[in-house]
């Protein structure tokens, strides 16, 4: 059977045909708001962009006041978002429609495990494969919760459009409410006027679990076992997916992030897994009807049953309803326990006092134990076909979500950490200058801190400063909460900048200040992050030592054997660009995944993926395949962020299959060596050695040698409106945004992708890869033959091509003339001709005569919203000059965050 991407025949002429009816909707919508002579002035531009005529769209736009600004911006903005929701609808009904129908695609997990069960320890993969995304702390998803609800409503209209069609549901009623429902997105702030708090954050994230992600997540492990079961491998305790979060422990750079958003976290989460378990007990006890006089329980259900609360006369012969109302109630108490939030001795103690009968949960395991007794039951006297559906759906959800949710990452930078054990140590008088010793030095005395030495540092009664306060109280709060909520609700501290040994052995220090770590084990991993270029080269040598430890050997020992290891592909990138970023990561895996095979170790690695390409995004199903063979044992975790978590877990349907595809990318990874030729695979890192040095110094000479490129960037691209943009709670630089080094990825990323550019995602690689050709005749054939067979150049290549496929260097060009003198505007002509270049290069590489040659879903989708938000890149640029003459009041300043909203929404990438 042929594999492809997931898309139908009659995929296109599906979305092509809502989009029209969507477009209409909205151009009825519009008209009845400005008229029809204003709304001529829309038709005008949508025309001019499809012809392709620029300069009159550019005149058309500066004709415009700025109340018509208003309306035609709007417009631009929500018509890309409306062809995205079409875009969800299909692949939703496709998702459904080729499982139900046993069709294969790439990714789907049936396929998959077939393929693992041919292995001899078929079962120990896929018992201990373990994914796991994590939705990140800073989201750069601009758009409002109020509009995400609103989107969600269309999706559900649009999913029963091929119900109108069949006319089992009456057209004109649901266009009405779909036309409702397009007015209020027209008449809704599209922009956040305040700044994100860390609790919104929290609380939007909440929405994909309620709305997608625990009903996925459990129907994919569900499937995930049944499927092995029917290979006769039992995968009893298998986790092929939990999630993860860094929304409330995520503090590296936000100063919004304390004790109490890291306790919020954790207790909202419990809050929705407990009102999920609460719901489908209620569903539960509905069902269970089962009557003494027809069936027999086990005499643990009986004793269940009778300390049930349930005491009423219609119940006497329904005791599984009164078991499952017993263990409802004890949910009950459970939540009204952690909903108080103290995690005292006394609080327990009073809660159990205050109902003998009905106390909470200690643990996850004892509510699962409750429903084993009953699943048990069941089983035991013949009704097993009872036992699945929503029973089964429960207690698989138990195994993965617990109590918790979802595992929260904490996450600080070194500098913090040394900060503060330099002031712990000053004040107990151990060394007055930590910060000023050598390594060896520092690291001596931390060991003899972690090791010799049983008392904490902070038990002195001198002042602390404010940060080492605000850390102490964060770690204290995690230790409470691991105790409340069991061992995985916090599993990893993540140091970013992680420079050497004693990074590491710092945050060791802070943990044991709370009895997170003592010498026998480590109850929160310290996982080192090394995202720059130097750094990634610097951490073979600093985990070969590290490893070394005989501390570090026991506390990976009590976990399992295993050391996590993040790589960052954020800072690597505007550090070095794509190609130098992409191989040093690349090797990076390699050779630690050999450092933990020669000390016995299991390295995993955790992937600081962004949307973009520019920040390590791209497809996930090649991102995984084209790792390093051997370099994912049986866990990967990776970070989802932004549009990216609306885009794959918006609602159940796409979530189940994204989660697929991480299964069986890892999977696929695991068992399958596509390069059988060693030498070959000698050969082509060797040509990557020559090409990526040659890349970075070409990248470095224009981003940090050009004293024009500064200047440049920031006329040039709306950076200084993106870092004024509401779309999360971190400042958009660390230090300062007058600095290319200081500005975070996201808002550097974010501009290049506003100004059409793409610049992060490409710059370099023509340069370098034709150089390489230059050399010597036979070096394309090499490329070529690289392409074709090693994932991961094939991968690298498309990416490019994909990111190519997006920018506009005619609209870039707009943009270079925002530039007041013409030697920074000359920066321009220096990226379009190595864009140029990169663009026929790897055309010629790959033998294609066009960009997205092997990506008809993606060209198509392109092709259906390219004129509009090409549009909205004219507008944006008309307001950005009207701004900087002053010509545009404050109270419409908003209007350039709608226009970066429209353009994000339209490349469905952002930061």
């Amino acid at each position: 059977m042929t594999v492809s991407k997931l898309e139908s025949r009659n995929d296109k002429e599906a979305i092509a045909e809502e989009i029209s009816i969507l477009t209409e909707v909205l151009d009825d919508v519009t008209k009845k708001m400005i008229g029809n002579d204003s709304f001529d002035k829309i038709n005008l531009l949508k025309k001019l962009s499809v012809e392709e005529k620029h300069q009159d769209l550019e005149e058309a736009i500066k004709g415009l006041n700025n109340n018509e600004m208003v309306v035609v911006s709007r417009y631009f903005a929500i018509l890309p978002l409306l062809i995205n929701i079409s875009e969800d609808v299909n692949l939703a009904y496709e998702v459904n429609y080729q499982n139900n129908n046993d069709i294969n695609y790439l990714g789907k997990i049936s396929a998959t495990i077939d393929l693992v069960s041919e292995q001899d320890n078929a079962q120990e993969i896929l018992k201990n494969v373990n994914v796991v995304p994590v939705l990140t702390a800073h989201p750069t998803q601009v758009q409002r919760k109020t509009m995400l609800d609103l989107t969600n409503r269309i999706h559900e209209l649009l999913r029963k459009y091929r119900d109108i069609k069949s006319g089992s549901i009456n057209k004109e009623k649901w266009y009405d409410e779909l036309r409702r429902y397009v007015e209020l997105i027209m008449q809704t702030d599209i922009i956040r006027e305040k700044k994100l708090k860390v609790t919104n954050e929290i609380t939007n994230v909440m929405e994909y679990y309620n709305s997608s992600l625990i009903k996925a997540v459990t129907k994919f492990s569900t499937q995930y076992k049944h499927l092995a079961q029917q290979k006769g491998i039992d995968l009893d305790g298998a986790k092929p997916i939990t999630m993860g979060m860094w929304i409330g422990g995520d503090r590296d750079g936000n100063p919004y992030v304390t004790a109490e958003t890291l306790k919020i976290s954790a207790l909202v989460q419990s809050e929705v897994i407990l009102n999920y378990y609460i719901s489908k007990l209620s569903d539960l006890y509905r069902t269970f009807s089962l009557s003494t006089s027809l069936s027999v329980i086990s005499e643990a259900v009986k004793e269940m049953a009778e300390r049930s609360s349930d005491v009423s006369i219609y119940r006497e012969k329904e005791p599984y309803r009164k078991a499952f109302h017993y263990i409802q109630s004890r949910l009950q108490e459970t939540l009204a326990y952690l909903k108080k939030g103290d995690f005292s001795k006394e609080q327990a103690d009073s809660q159990v006092a205050e109902n003998q009968q009905i106390r909470p949960y200690q643990t996850a395991q004892e509510f699962r134990d409750d429903l084993e007794l009953i699943k048990n039951s069941l089983l035991e006297n013949n009704d097993s076909a009872l036992v699945s559906g929503d029973l089964t759906e429960v207690i698989q959800a138990v195994d993965v979500f617990g109590f918790f949710l979802a595992s929260i990452d904490m996450r600080q930078d070194s500098s913090v950490h040394e900060a503060c054990v330099a002031e712990l140590l000053a004040s107990a008088n151990i060394v007055p200058n930590y910060s000023d010793l050598s390594e060896e030095e520092k690291i001596e005395v931390l060991l003899k801190e972690l090791i010799e030495d049983p008392r904490t540092l902070s038990s002195t009664h001198v002042a602390k400063s404010e940060e080492l306060q605000k850390e102490l109280a964060i770690f204290k709060t995690a230790r409470e909460l691991k105790d409340a909520l069991g061992e995985d609700v916090i599993r990893q501290h993540i140091i970013s900048h992680t420079e050497s040994i004693s990074d590491m052995f710092e945050l060791a220090v802070m943990l044991k200040e709370v009895g997170l770590v003592d010498t026998k084990k480590a109850r929160v991993q310290i996982v080192p992050l090394f995202e720059t270029i130097e750094d990634l080269d610097n951490s073979r040598e600093i985990m070969k030592q590290y490893l070394d430890y005989d501390l570090v050997k026991k506390w990976i020992a009590a976990n399992n054997g295993y050391q996590e290891i993040m790589l960052g592909y954020s800072d690597s990138n505007k550090d070095g660009g794509y190609l130098s970023s992409g191989w040093t990561l690349y090797k990076a895996q390699n050779e630690l995944t050999e450092i933990g095979l020669d000390k016995g170790v299991k390295i995993t690695f955790f992937h600081g993926r962004g949307g973009t390409v520019g920040r390590g995004g791209g497809p996930s199903y090649e991102a995984i395949t084209s790792q390093p063979f051997g370099s994912i044992k049986d866990r990967i975790r990776l970070t989802e962020q932004g549009e990216v978590i609306g885009n794959k877990y918006g609602n159940k349907d796409v979530a189940y299959y994204n989660l697929e595809m991480l299964v069986s990318a890892t999977l696929d990874r695991i068992v399958t060596r596509r390069i059988v030729d060693a030498d070959n695979l000698v050969d082509y890192r060797l040509i990557m050695d020559e090409i990526v040095a040659d890349s970075n110094i070409i990248y470095r000479d224009l981003v940090f040698g050009n004293d024009h490129f500064y200047d440049y960037f920031f006329a040039a691209s709306p950076i200084r409106e993106v870092s004024s943009l509401n779309i999360g709670s971190r400042p958009a630089a660390r230090k300062t945004i007058t600095e290319i080094s200081g500005l975070r990825a996201i808002p550097w990323v974010f501009s290049w992708s506003q100004n059409r550019i793409m610049f992060p995602g490409w710059y370099g690689v023509g340069s370098a890869f034709k150089h390489f050709i230059d050399k010597d005749e036979k070096n394309l054939a090499k490329l070529q033959e690289m392409y074709q067979s090693w994932p991961f150049f094939h991968s690298l290549l498309s990416n490019v091509d994909m990111v190519l496929s997006k920018s506009n260097m005619n609209i870039a060009f707009e943009y270079a003339k925002l530039c007041q003198d013409e030697a920074t505007k000359e920066v321009f002509n220096t990226i379009l001709d190595e864009w140029q270049l990169t663009k026929n290069i790897i055309l010629t590489i790959e033998n294609h005569e066009h960009l997205l040659e092997d990506n008809s879903y993606l060209q198509a989708s392109l092709d259906s919203r390219l004129p509009y938000f090409n549009v909205l890149n004219y507008i944006q640029i008309e307001l950005i000059k009207r701004q900087r003459r002053g010509e545009l009041g404050e109270s419409l300043e908003n209007l350039i965050h709608i226009t970066i909203n429209g353009v994000a929404t339209g490349l469905r990438n952002s930061g």
